[in-house]
């Protein structure tokens, strides 16, 4: 049973990141807009329904739970301890944070960044096979060994519930949900 009482509540935003195709790694921007019920306005990933590629393929009109990819830049130290050199918006992420230990937030929390935008948190972003792919042995990283806590380390999905621009530096305040809190479920 995660520790809900021990989370921080408040971090920052350290990077942003968006691209229209269906790329791995997404380029890191000044700024990206979040639209409410869509997602990051210009990216891949943004919509109503799903636009996983796979996913999109077999069910195209399952609701979108990934409309935006939240990451703790806290894995990239791990990250390059284990010799890998990974960097913002490298895992495809669309916001990375700092100060929130992203993976052990609740089901619905709600992460606003900046001054309008909030964020529900509805899955943990399974590593796929394109991870390795991107580098070699990668995968292994981000899958957690311990028998508590999250099963994965490579972020957070969630849908927008309030559209604005975040930028790097802006704050991120997490809301969580009325108890009993439920562990993110993998996606």
């Amino acid at each position: 049973m995660p520790a809900w009482r021990d989370l921080a509540l408040e971090g920052r935003v350290v990077a942003v990141a968006a691209d229209p195709g269906h790329r791995f790694s997404k380029p890191v921007q000044e700024r990206i807009v979040l639209v409410e019920g869509h997602g990051v306005k210009g990216d891949a990933h943004a919509g109503a329904f799903v636009r996983h590629r796979y996913l999109a393929r077999r069910k195209p009109r399952l609701p979108n739970l990934r409309q935006i990819h939240l990451l703790s830049s806290e894995l990239f130290a791990a990250l390059l301890y284990a010799g890998f050199d990974v960097g913002a918006g490298d895992l495809g992420e669309n916001i990375t944070t700092t100060g929130l230990d992203l993976e052990r937030l609740p089901l619905g929390a709600l992460i606003q960044v900046g001054s309008e935008a909030i964020i529900e948190l509805t899955a943990l972003r399974t590593p796929c096979v394109l991870i390795d792919r991107f580098r070699a042995g990668l995968k292994r990283q981000v899958i957690s060994s311990a028998e508590t806590g999250p099963p994965f380390k490579s972020g957070v999905l969630g849908v927008v519930r309030a559209g604005g621009t975040v930028a790097a530096g802006d704050i991120a305040r997490v809301q969580l949900p009325s108890v009993p809190f439920i562990a993110l479920p993998a996606l």
